[in-house]
C-alpha cells in the first residue's frame, strides 16, 4: 500500500507526523538493513517492564515502551503502556515525551479488547494496529502483522539522513522481532517511498 502524503504546511505537528507516518505506511518484504545509520546505537538494558523500544537518526536518544502497572501489580487498563525518553545523548536521565511528541507524534492510543489484550496505534498513524497481550509465559508482549507475518516487536527503527528539522529526509524504517511462526528474528522494512 503506498501513501500520497496530503500537502501541508510547515509546522512541528507536521513534521512528527511526516516522519511516524512514512515509518508506518507501507512495507518491503523481509528486508535486511542496508544503509545503516552511522550511529552507534546503546541497547536499553535493565529496563523495568519495556516491550520494545524506538530509535532514530539522529542521536541515540531512546524511546522506552513499557508496561504501565499498577500499585497492586496489575496493567493499568486505561493507560496500559507508558512511553518515555532514556535520553543516552545526555546523561542517560530518564524523561516524559513533551506535548507535541506524545499527541502527534510518538505517543499511542489504547483500547482494552478483553482477555489480558490491548490494541493501540501510535498518534501519528492509526491505520497500522499494534496488540500488547499477556503470553502462555504470563507477560506481556507487544505484536504487529505486516506481509502476513505475526512479530513480537523488539525494536523500532527509523533511518534518516539529511534533511531539515522540519523536512527530515526518511530512508526507511525497520521493524525488528521475532516472527511468531517461526521462532526467528526478522525484520520488516516500511518503506517511505
Amino acid at each position: 500500500m503506498h501513501l500520497i502524503p496530503p500537502p501541508f504546511s510547515i509546522s512541528t505537528k507536521n513534521l512528527f507526523l511526516t516522519v511516524l507516518s512514512l515509518f508506518l505506511f507501507t512495507t518491503q518484504s523481509r528486508a535486511q538493513t542496508k544503509d545503516p545509520s552511522p550511529i552507534n546505537f546503546p541497547t536499553p538494558k535493565n529496563v523495568d517492564h519495556m516491550l520494545f523500544y524506538l530509535q532514530r537518526d539522529p542521536n541515540t536518544n531512546t524511546l522506552i515502551y513499557a508496561l504501565n502497572l499498577k500499585e497492586n501489580g496489575n496493567v493499568d487498563a486505561d493507560s496500559p503502556i507508558q512511553v518515555y525518553w532514556i535520553r543516552y545523548g545526555e546523561k542517560g536521565q530518564k524523561k516524559d515525551l513533551g506535548y507535541i511528541q506524545r499527541k502527534f507524534a510518538y505517543g499511542i492510543d489504547t483500547k482494552a479488547l478483553g482477555g489480558d489484550k490491548y490494541e493501540f496505534r501510535f498518534v501519528s498513524h492509526k491505520k497500522l494496529p499494534f496488540y500488547l497481550q499477556r503470553s502462555a509465559d504470563k507477560s506481556y508482549h507487544a505484536w504487529v502483522t505486516i506481509n502476513n507475518h505475526t512479530i513480537k516487536v523488539n525494536r523500532l527503527f527509523i533511518r534518516i539522513q539529511g534533511g531539515s528539522f522540519w523536512l527530515p529526509n526518511v530512508k526507511y524504517a525497520e521493524i525488528e522481532g521475532t516472527d511468531e511462526a517461526t521462532g526467528k528474528p526478522i525484520v520488516e522494512r516500511v518503506s517511505v517511498k
